[in-house]
């Protein structure tokens, strides 16, 4: 029940500073009302004896009854329910008491405008009801019943244009705190794309340095191998063979230095090594010939130039993890590497003669890394698809297809590949 009379919320020295010049205004509205009378500007006398109204002129007590029904208003806030039914009670019972005067109900009119703002619709209503009651049971001083009626109409209208005013307040609120929860709810959807994007260039980056460390690794082996093969019966070929592999891993520390830049300046622009694109295919081809697998490569179908740099090099990608699992895990004589595009699309195919083991896993790495799911991953993402698995006879084969088009044109940039990748 006190949390009802009176309202736990604080209030400032600027609060109640508000709420007693509110007071203030109510009470000189309501004294110029009783200045200026009903019997003051009706100078006809005939007319204001059929009124029932004398000419006269407020009194003291008059004012003293203004006051008792506007200056609760300086606790309106603090107690809704005591400062309206206080003014009210007070209205109803002091305007019979002067007659040829009228109290204003500026008091119980600002009181029900509180009501409505600060309490709950049910309330609002029982103290619409209320005031409409207690505006009824006023006797108005004792005159005509034609002035009764038409007193009784302007206060209701007042009592309703102030319970409108409160609804007009309450509406704003709520559509500013609206708007404000709509503003926070911006922000936190901006955070979480920024962290998904953040992850996604993680997890981006993770893969790169994957394939870029499968592929080096597993060449500088075979390189070393041979090197340790041909050191006693050649050593020109040896030496040959070790400079390989010390360029090869060369590169690929040039590539991942490349990349902890990025990460450490938290730039994907920066000037950094690029990523390779299709123009490095000759190299995978050489990479699969030294690992003993005697390969084929066709580019002549695909269209360099009209293919956007970030697919390029997505491609590439594909074709590096692709020969790099041949090369481990494929136990294949002869591969193929055929590139090419329509204008639409661009189709890499990468296939090989062994015995197929990589989609032994639900098209896992047998190793457990990133393996075609990686490469799945990375078509997907640049809206294409790529199929994966063995053949008919033995040998396995991956195929991926992506658009090249307008449709392809967003996919880049919206996964954060263009800033890292776009520098040739």
């Amino acid at each position: 029940m006190d949390s009802v009379l009176i309202h736990n919320r604080k209030m400032g020295p600027r609060d109640w500073a508000v709420d007693v010049a509110v007071a203030l205004a109510a009470f000189a509205f309501g004294a110029v009302q009783l200045m200026v009378s009903a019997s003051l500007i009706l100078p006809d006398e005939a007319l204001r004896r059929m009124l029932g109204i004398e000419a006269v002129v407020p009194a003291t007590s008059s004012f003293i009854a203004l006051a008792l029904t506007t200056f609760p208003l300086v606790a309106r806030r603090k107690s809704p329910w005591l400062v309206f039914v206080f003014t009210l009670v007070a209205f109803v019972g002091l305007q019979n008491s002067f007659h040829g005067s009228m109290l204003a109900v500026f008091g119980p009119m600002v009181a029900l405008f509180t009501i409505v703002v600060e309490c709950s619709r049910v309330e609002m209503g029982v103290a619409c009801a209320a005031s409409a009651l207690g505006l009824a049971a006023a006797t108005y001083g004792g005159t005509s019943a034609a002035l009764w009626f038409w007193v009784y109409v302007q206060n209701l209208v007042l009592m309703v244009v102030s319970a409108l005013g409160g609804l007009a307040v309450c509406a704003h609120r709520e559509s500013v705190r609206a708007t404000e929860q709509r503003a926070e709810e911006a922000e936190r959807t901006r955070e979480e794309v920024a962290a998904r994007r953040v992850e996604e260039e993680r997890v981006r980056i993770a893969r790169e340095v994957h394939d870029i460390t499968a592929h080096s690794l597993s060449a500088v082996s075979i390189q070393t191998a041979a090197a340790e093969r041909l050191i006693d019966r050649n050593p020109a070929a040896a030496r040959e063979a070790v400079s390989l592999a010390h360029e090869t891993a060369k590169e690929a520390l040039e590539e991942i230095r490349a990349m902890i830049g990025v990460l450490k300046t938290g730039d994907s622009s920066a000037e950094t090594t690029p990523t390779e694109g299709t123009a490095r295919l000759m190299d995978l081809a050489d990479y699969l010939q030294e690992a003993g697998v005697t390969t084929t490569l066709d580019v002549s179908g695909y269209n360099r130039e009209a293919t956007p740099a970030f697919i390029d090099i997505a491609l590439f990608g594909i074709a590096r993890e692709a020969t790099t699992n041949i090369v481990r895990h494929a136990h294949a004589k002869n591969a193929s590497i055929v590139l090419e595009s329509d204008g639409a699309r661009a189709l890499l195919t990468v296939q090989d003669d062994g015995d197929g083991l990589l989609g032994a896993a639900d098209g896992a790495s047998p190793t457990g890394g990133h393996g075609i799911d990686g490469m799945r991953e990375r078509a997907k993402l640049l809206g294409g698809t790529l199929n994966a698995g063995p053949l008919p006879g033995g040998g396995f084969r991956v195929r991926a297809s992506i658009p090249v088009g307008d449709e392809s044109s967003g996919f880049g940039a919206a996964r954060g590949e263009r800033g890292f990748h776009e520098r040739r």
